[in-house]
């Protein structure tokens, strides 16, 4: 069985400023007007014999929206993103937590962005197809922690109508 929430018939969106660095068109700051979209398999159970509870779906996509939503997103393992580290040879999630600002340079152009204005991201690009990626890992984690019997998640993250990319997660 299979159950399907269209992100732009039930809200599940969010705006947010990204790079591509290096990319001849997305190299510059731009940003879109995401929706998320979803998919799961999986057996009927419980109670009511739901694949899964659509309001929990719906609870998870929207809260990991609103994470996003109006921030520029920033990907860490970008490696042509070069953060000013002060001698750290690894970024990790942890380098950022007391820093105010984002600084790093993508080749010629120098950045400086309040932290507070990024979401930072454990991730190599912040391209559609990483971010299907991203929700898809942690909507399973979201939704997963009930006893479910769900055997795939998928994700579609749209950067507007007709243009996006979709994750399929094996459980």
């Amino acid at each position: 069985m299979k159950i399907v929430v269209s992100g732009i018939n039930a809200n599940l969106r969010f705006s947010s400023a990204h790079i591509i660095p290096t990319h001849n068109f997305c190299g510059h700051i731009h940003g879109h007007s995401y929706f998320v979209d979803v998919e799961i398999e999986g057996e009927q159970s419980g109670d009511f014999d739901f694949v899964v509870d659509f309001g929990d779906v719906k609870d998870s996509v929207r809260e990991h929206c609103r994470e996003l939503d109006h921030r520029i997103l920033i990907p860490i393992f970008n490696k042509k993103i070069e953060f000013k580290s002060s001698g750290h040879k690894n970024i990790d999630l942890d380098f950022f937590k007391n820093k105010k600002y984002l600084e790093f340079n993508i080749q010629e152009k120098e950045y400086k962005i309040p932290k507070v204005d990024a979401v930072i991201l454990p991730l190599k690009h912040s391209s559609a197809e990483e971010l299907a990626k991203y929700f898809a890992e942690r909507v399973a984690e979201d939704i997963l922690s009930e006893e479910k019997h769900i055997s795939t998640i998928q994700i579609g993250v749209n950067e507007g109508i007709g243009q996006g990319a979709f994750f399929k997660k094996i459980l």
